[in-house]
C-alpha cells in the first residue's frame, strides 16, 4: 500500500533528522512555504503583495506540490518549514508514522472543491454504487480526497477492497476521466471542472456534510522550525487572518492577485473560492477546530485508515501534535 511506503519514509526521515541534530536557531534570511495551484485561498492576495516577506522580515518561497504527501515529505526532508492548506489525511498519517511536524492552524472548510466525478456513460449513481467494485478509480491516494472516497464508499455499501484504486494527482485524474481510462476520478481544485465536462458527482460537498463527512484543510510546521522561530510562525498566521479578513470584507479587491497566484483564469478562480470558508483565529482556537474538534477528528480520521488498510495504527492521542498557541 501506499500508505505503509509513505510511513517507512516519513519514520526513516524522521530519524534521520532526529540523529543528524538539524534543529538550528540562527537567524533566516529565507523560508518555503508550500502550497497547491489551482486552489484559490484568500491569503494569496499577501501572498503576492509580499506582505508575508516584510512581516517575517525575510523572503518567503512559495513552492507548488501536487499533493499533501509531497508536502509532508518535503517538511520531513527540511525542503519546507510551512505547509499551507496541507491535507488533514496527510497531517495525521504523516504523524502517525513519526513525521516531526505539528498543526498549528485551519487553512479553509471545504465541501463542493473536494469529489469523485462518475463518467456520464458509465451508468453508476448513488443507488447501484456498487457497480464500482472492480473498477479502475482514480485518486490521489493517502489525502483528504482519498479520505473522504473511503467515507462515501463506505455509506453508499461499495466494499473500498474491491475498487481498483489507482495513484493520480488531480491533473493526471482529470485527465483519465475525460479519456475514459477510469470510471470515475476523485479530485481537489480545478481538475474537478475538466471532469465535469463528461461526468457528475458520486455525491455533492452538501450530501457528504449531512452524513458527517466534513472537508478542511491545515497548516503545518516542523517541530524544530517551531521550537527555533515561534515568532515567525505568528506572524505568518497573523498576516493570513489579516488577509482572510480582507477578502470577507471586500472579495472583488483581491480576485485578480488571487487568480494569479493560483495560477488561473479569474472566473473559476471566483467560481471555486466562493465554495471556501476561511475561519478567522478566534474561531480556530474555538472547541470546534483546535479548542478539541480537531484532536477527535485526527483519531476519527486514523481509525477510519486503519480499517481501511491504509495505515498500520492510530496513535492514542493526537492532540500533542496540535497546537493553538501560535494563533494568539
Amino acid at each position: 500500500m501506499a500508505f505503509r511506503k509513505l510511513a517507512g519514509k516519513l519514520a526513516l526521515a524522521a530519524g534521520l533528522i532526529t540523529s543528524l541534530g538539524m534543529s538550528s536557531a540562527h537567524a533566516l534570511d529565507k523560508i518555503t512555504v508550500a502550497y497547491f495551484l489551482e486552489w484559490p485561498t484568500a491569503n494569496q492576495a499577501a501572498q503576492m503583495d509580499k506582505t508575508y516577506d516584510e512581516a517575517l522580515g525575510l523572503e518567503v518561497e512559495w513552492r507548488a506540490f501536487g499533493n499533501g504527501n509531497e508536502m509532508v515529505q518535503a517538511m520531513v526532508s527540511g525542503d519546507v518549514q510551512i505547509a499551507y492548506s496541507n491535507g488533514f489525511v496527510p497531517f495525521v498519517v504523516g504523524v502517525s508514522s513519526g513525521a516531526p511536524i505539528k498543526l498549528v492552524g485551519v487553512a479553509v472548510t471545504y465541501a463542493e472543491n473536494d469529489l469523485c466525478i462518475v463518467r456520464n456513460d458509465a451508468g453508476i449513481t448513488q443507488a447501484n454504487a456498487k457497480e464500482l467494485e472492480g473498477k479502475k478509480v482514480a485518486t490521489p491516494i493517502g489525502n483528504v480526497t482519498h479520505y473522504k472516497l473511503i467515507r462515501t464508499l463506505q455509506h453508499l455499501g461499495v466494499d473500498i477492497n474491491k475498487v481498483k484504486l489507482v495513484q493520480m494527482n488531480p491533473a493526471d485524474a482529470a485527465v483519465a476521466v475525460v479519456r475514459g481510462d477510469v470510471v470515475m476520478g476523485c479530485a481537489f481544485g480545478g481538475a474537478l471542472g475538466r471532469m465535469k465536462t463528461v461526468g457528475k458527482p458520486l455525491m455533492t460537498g452538501a450530501e457528504q456534510e449531512a452524513v458527517g463527512i466534513n472537508t478542511f484543510d491545515v497548516v503545518n510546521v516542523t517541530d524544530s522550525f517551531a521550537a527555533d522561530h515561534p515568532d515567525l510562525i505568528r506572524k505568518f498566521l497573523e498576516v493570513t487572518n489579516q488577509a482572510n479578513t480582507a477578502y470577507i470584507a471586500d472579495p472583488e479587491a483581491v480576485y485578480g492577485k488571487i487568480a494569479k497566484a493560483a495560477g488561473m483564469d479569474l472566473e473559476p478562480a471566483k467560481e471555486m473560492i466562493g465554495n471556501f470558508g476561511f475561519p478567522s483565529n478566534e474561531e480556530q482556537m474555538s472547541e470546534s477546530w483546535l479548542g478539541g474538534g480537531i484532536q477527535a477528528a485526527a483519531k476519527g480520521v486514523a481509525e477510519v485508515m486503519v480499517s481501511a488498510g491504509g495505515l498500520d495504527e492510530a496513535l492514542d492521542d493526537y492532540s500533542p501534535f496540535i497546537d493553538a498557541s501560535y494563533l494568539k
